[in-house]
């Protein structure tokens, strides 16, 4: 078994055709940061590599699998950063691109507990197959946060999620992982302390198939995925939302561990 040094934020391991890919600052709820996303995006580009591996596990160390985006570093920008930035993360390889820029089509299965919030649920959504712990509490803070919830609404309508997609994208409001599982969002909901577990059977599982095949099926559902959310990015793109003064004061507000507002609308 491979391992990167325990001073990485993200964990690569690799054991029975099966990469554990996990992220790793606890202190921070996994929070996603410039450097955060440019370890994922190295550790995805070596499991896809990787010969002795058919299957990921993306999953999070400690309390949770992530609070979503640092806000401290992502959201507090000078004016001039954010101007020149077409995301609030700023510089850095965007996170769609871990799913879409592959060459071998490996699936990945995501292990999710405690919280998966903003940007991590992105994350999640994305992977081809989803294991929760019971009690995960997932939410689209883009939307009370300014930046609006179109992307995980797309992400959620892709997974056939109907009106439920409408409800907590327009709300932001926290949902639960047997939620998420009544509304097609997610494949398993396990118990406590055994969503590794979980997520390790579906993995096993998909590992028994003939490789080509399985990868055939994700190229195909990534490439539909990639289609819906590149032509929502094109749209949205030139509205700017991380400009606006609600934006602004949303992300001060959460820095400063108080209740937003009013907003200006605009």
């Amino acid at each position: 078994m491979a391992e990167i040094g325990e001073g990485d934020l993200v964990k690569y391991s690799c054991a029975d055709r099966i990469a554990m890919i996990g992220l790793d600052r606890p202190a921070k709820l996994n929070a996603i940061s410039d450097e955060v996303v440019r370890q994922l995006t190295a550790c995805f580009q070596r499991f896809d590599q990787d010969l002795t591996a058919d299957v990921a596990i993306l999953h999070g160390h400690g309390r949770a699998f992530s609070s979503g985006v640092d806000v401290q570093q992502g959201q507090l920008r000078s004016r001039e950063e954010m101007e020149h930035s077409a995301d609030p993360m700023g510089l850095g390889a965007p996170c769609m691109e871990l799913f879409t820029r592959s060459v071998n089509w490996k699936p990945v299965v995501c292990a999710v507990h405690g919280y998966a919030l903003g940007l991590a649920l992105g994350l999640v959504l994305q992977c081809d197959i989803v294991a929760a712990e019971e009690g995960t509490r997932f939410q689209i803070t883009e939307t009370p946060r300014g930046l609006g919830g179109y992307r995980h609404w797309a992400l959620l309508k892709q997974r056939g999620a109907g009106a439920f997609a409408d409800e907590v994208s327009l709300s932001g409001r926290f949902f639960t992982a047997e939620e998420a599982l009544a509304a097609g969002v997610i494949n398993k909901v396990a118990p406590k302390g055994a969503c590794i577990a979980v997520a390790t059977e579906q993995a096993a599982a998909l590992a028994k198939n003939p490789p080509l095949s399985v990868r055939e099926t994700v190229r195909i559902r990534r490439w539909h995925m990639s289609l819906l959310t590149r032509e929502i990015a094109f749209q949205t793109e030139p509205v700017k939302l991380h400009l606006t003064e609600d934006f602004a004061e949303s992300a001060r507000a959460f820095a400063e561990k108080r209740t937003p507002g009013p907003f200006k609308g605009r």
